[in-house]
């Protein structure tokens, strides 16, 4: 990875009373609890499901559901300490004949409802690792066609990514086949996106990842680490959360 600077779009949080104007669709109800508190030792569970009907999120952060309102990096969001901290859960009745790809507009539509949610945009200039092809080209095992993939009528089925960690490790399911696993000294990866691999590098470094492969296909790979990298990164990543 080569570090380099680029100019991102910061997209700063901030909390008050002040609710701001919009005609953005809207969930026809929606519900938003408290996450229970995770105890020591306890595995943890989380993830959304999307399909017709319904829109839930698990355990998921104020800075979780921006980045998916809004479409950025977490690293393109700042806020308050909590913002991060807290987990909810949400469950949202999705409106008959609204589109799928407007739930973004529909979640932005809930934060600024239920959190007074004001935002404020600007551009900031910082420095990111590049996730790059190597001179001798790729060498990463491209995921094997299947019967069926990428089918149209896919994009109909509901819409799910779940993941689950504790002491064993971390796992996260994508759906369609797409994980990757993080446990006993390896990081195991199924069906991956170079955009995803850059993401989840992201949580062991000291700045963003951004994929600048033009590697368009998914990939399966394994990566084994000697136990003292392996702590190292566990530290890292619980730094980085």
């Amino acid at each position: 990875m080569n570090p380099s600077r680029v100019l991102f779009l910061s997209l700063v949080a901030l909390f008050n009373t002040t609710v701001f104007c919009q005609t953005k669709p809207e969930f026809e109800v929606a519900s938003i609890k408290p996450a229970a508190p995770i105890t020591s030792g306890q595995q943890m569970n989380f993830g959304v499901r999307i399909d017709d009907a319904q829109a839930r999120f698990t355990y998921f952060s104020l800075k979780d559901l921006i980045q998916i309102a809004y479409k950025v990096k977490g690293y393109q969001i700042s806020g308050p300490d909590w913002a991060a901290s807290e987990r909810f859960d949400i469950s949202a009745t999705i409106p008959p004949g609204v589109k799928r790809d407007q739930l973004p507009e529909m979640l932005q539509s809930l934060l600024s409802e239920r959190f007074q949610l004001k935002l404020h945009r600007s551009e900031k200039e910082f420095p990111v690792y590049g996730l790059v092809v190597a001179k001798g080209g790729s060498k990463m095992k491209e995921t094997a066609a299947e019967t069926g993939d990428a089918a149209p009528e896919d994009a109909k089925k509901p819409f799910s990514v779940t993941g689950s960690g504790g002491r064993a490790g971390t796992i996260v399911n994508f759906g369609n086949g797409s994980y990757f696993a993080l446990g006993n000294n390896k990081f195991e990866a199924k069906k991956m996106a170079m955009v995803n691999v850059a993401e989840t590098l992201a949580r062991f470094t000291d700045r963003p990842v951004v994929d600048m492969t033009s590697l368009k296909g998914t990939y399966d790979f394994e990566l084994e680490f000697q136990p003292d990298d392996f702590q190292a990164m566990m530290i890292r990543s619980a730094i980085a959360a």
